[in-house]
């Protein structure tokens, strides 16, 4: 309540039809060391995307081993482990326009 109340106050006129007084232009060039933020996340997604390959290696092989052995626990923990590791794939991959889609879509607020 009270953020509510200092964002109204925070408006140029009393008017619903007026725009806020406050305004945010994220840009990352204005920080100092902003090139090292980007080359660590850069690096730390690309040892998740390997680290996500070897989760859908290694459960494919124990899934394979399961099913061959007619052990339903290991074939089961290794589907399992397939699309979990394909899962965070795709979200560790598409994070970047996850995240560009939801600035869009809080800056049509």
């Amino acid at each position: 309540m009270l953020l509510l109340a200092t964002l109204s106050l925070a408006t140029s006129s009393g008017s619903a039809s007026s725009t806020p007084g406050l305004t945010l232009a994220p840009n990352i060039n204005d920080l100092p060391g902003a090139s090292v933020l980007s080359d660590l996340t850069n690096g730390l997604g690309g040892w998740a995307l390997m680290a996500a390959m070897a989760g859908v290696v290694i459960g494919a092989v124990m899934w394979a081993f399961g099913h061959y052995s007619q052990n339903y626990q290991q074939a089961y923990n290794g589907r399992k482990g397939v699309l979990v590791s394909g899962l965070a794939a795709i979200l560790i991959s598409g994070a970047p326009q996850i995240v560009d889609f939801l600035i869009r879509q809080g800056a049509k607020i």
